[in-house]
């Protein structure tokens, strides 16, 4: 099985996890995703993981070690959303 691209695994995210901010990066092996979703209101960061887990399914089973990510609310974005604007 080939390795994924930010592109396919961003793909896996939003099919599976409604996002209203969705970032990506990576190269293969290792990726770091920046994930916005109001259905994170309320959970704690293990569940935000777990909820992103859960849309990945068992298409990342084995590539989702290698995945590091940021979990926001749409608040909590929009809070420090501009300081994170500007390292892209």
């Amino acid at each position: 099985m080939a390795d994924p691209t930010p592109e396919e695994v961003q793909n896996y995210i939003a099919q599976g996890l409604a996002c209203s901010e969705l970032q990506v990066e990576g190269d293969g092996r290792h990726f770091f995703a920046t994930i916005v979703s109001a259905e994170f209101d309320g959970l704690s960061r293990i569940k935000r993981h777990q909820r992103v887990y859960q849309a990945l399914g068992d298409r990342m089973r084995e590539q989702i070690h290698a995945l590091s990510m940021k979990t926001l609310t749409p608040d909590e974005w929009a809070r420090q959303g501009s300081a994170l604007h500007h390292h892209s």
